[in-house]
């Protein structure tokens, strides 16, 4: 098989039931959700240690349950075929959240993303997450395109697993957290 179609040298690609353009945005949310999984992927390889197994184990189940946000997303009738993200995976990322706050200092300021280099790659993966969850929210807007509402609660719980993670992967690592100098106390 070769990897080259020569399909999409018009600008347009295929979804599950038609073609679009490349900058639809059902393309660009799914788009995004694949530079999300190719970050948690590269935390992933970086998490290869005894003590972040755990952490290594959870971002790749993350992985696949991206890749079911993107099948969500794909589907230009998705109704037909249902979808695959549900509650329970917004509640299983809540419970690791949970767990690992137990073990991380109490939050006042914002603290500047960064840290040990584990905690670096998470914190891309916060971002693009943000990034991704702003494109899946202009696809729900838009009012030809039905879309999974859950795919939206997984990313916005994602992107706080991300933090969380990042806080503890410097935790663990010993690497202090560096407070943003002109924060006030902002959590409490």
């Amino acid at each position: 098989m070769k990897m080259y179609t020569r399909t999409g040298d018009l600008g347009q690609t295929s979804v599950i039931g038609g073609r679009v353009r490349k900058d639809d945005l059902r393309v660009e949310a799914y788009g995004t959700l694949d530079e999300l999984n190719s970050f948690a992927g590269q935390a992933a390889a970086l998490a290869d240690s005894g003590e972040f197994a755990p952490l290594k184990e959870q971002l790749i189940r993350i992985q696949h349950e991206l890749f079911d946000c993107g099948s969500d997303l794909a589907y230009v009738n998705p109704a037909e075929q249902g979808f695959k993200v549900h509650s329970g995976l917004v509640q299983n990322l809540e419970a690791w959240i949970d767990s690992w706050e137990e073990e991380l200092p109490a939050l006042e300021r914002f603290i500047l993303p960064g840290g040990s280099l584990l905690a670096a790659s998470l914190h891309v993966c916060r971002t693009v997450c943000r990034r991704a969850e702003r494109r899946v929210i202009s696809l729900a807007a838009d009012a030809e395109t039905e879309s999974n509402a859950e795919v939206i609660r997984y990313l916005n719980r994602l992107s706080d697993y991300f933090f969380t993670a990042a806080r503890l992967a410097n935790v663990k690592a010993s690497v202090p957290e560096t407070e943003y100098e002109r924060s006030g106390k902002v959590f409490r």
